[in-house]
């Protein structure tokens, strides 16, 4: 194969992600949730479920783990050109761990490593996005230019109903932590630059699902053109109606939902919505 694609798994793809792309190789380097002494390894065979179960009853202050740069080795092989990409480096060390797999490759030349400054359906996006371009036979480095503009024209809005993890695990601001856990504010929050930030503060989950598809028009000048990917931590009727919401005010490619795996949904827990367009 001349090109392959790897992810981490904070994206909700799983390795036969791109099984009907006989000519394009793919591939996913598992992040890892730890509490109570046990490994989770996010990867295909996880029970994301029985997860969040055992975490609603432990105690333990539970922690994740990025890739190490060897996991990311591993996956850089059988192809000649490579496209990675990672969940925001604010938010993980798994970007600096495949650029120095890049780094340490003797074949680096070959290797773009995309930090995408966002997590879940924004790694999916790069995904389609970088298959799109290499069906029109882009060259690799006409490819990965092309790449970082896209990446910078993605947003992403979520709604959590607990921000427990985010905030045990440093992953927000201190102020933002604190506004975003107060009893009466259900927070309409997005991404900017790699960081978490509040958008709008409403008081119930459903002002804050409308306000997320009004933000969407506002914040995405080419919907025509584009994929909207809503994910969800065990709150499949609430993304389904948003995504209803979604496909009656605007024209998108396709809206799609899919369930948070390991790592989204260790942070995002139950009740979670994440929307990246």
């Amino acid at each position: 194969m001349k090109f392959k694609i790897i992810v981490d798994s904070s994206s909700n793809l799983t390795k036969d992600y791109l099984k009907n792309e006989n000519d394009i190789g793919f591939s996913v380097a598992p992040l890892t949730i730890r509490f109570d002494g046990k490994e989770y390894i996010d990867d295909e065979n996880l029970d994301v479920h029985q997860m969040l179960v055992d975490l609603s009853k432990s105690k333990d202050n539970a922690k994740s783990s990025c890739p190490s740069p060897q996991d990311f080795l591993n996956h850089l092989e059988g192809s000649e050109y490579y496209f990675i990409f990672t969940i925001s480096s604010k938010l993980s060390g798994s970007y600096n761990s495949a650029l120095i797999a890049k780094d340490t490759s003797e074949n680096k030349d070959n290797i773009f490593v995309l930090n995408s400054k966002l997590v879940c359906g924004s790694i999916e996006q790069l995904v389609i996005e970088a298959v799109k371009l290499i069906k029109e036979g882009l060259s690799f480095k006409e490819i990965s230019k092309k790449l970082e503009e896209f990446r910078d024209s993605m947003n992403l809005l979520f709604i959590l109903e607990k921000f427990d993890n985010l905030v045990k695990n440093g992953r927000m601001n201190k102020v933002v932590a604190f506004v975003a856990q107060l009893a009466n504010i259900k927070p309409l929050c997005y991404g900017d630059e790699g960081e978490i930030k509040i958008k709008e503060k409403i008081r119930t989950v459903q002002g804050a699902a409308k306000r997320l598809v009004f933000n969407i028009g506002k914040m995405c000048k080419d919907i025509k053109n584009r994929v909207c990917i809503i994910s969800h931590t065990e709150c499949e009727e609430v993304a389904n109606s948003i995504k209803e919401m979604i496909e009656k005010e605007y024209d998108f490619k396709e809206v799609k939902v899919v369930a948070n795996r390991g790592l989204a949904g260790f942070y995002s827990l139950e009740g979670g919505i994440i929307c990246c367009f």
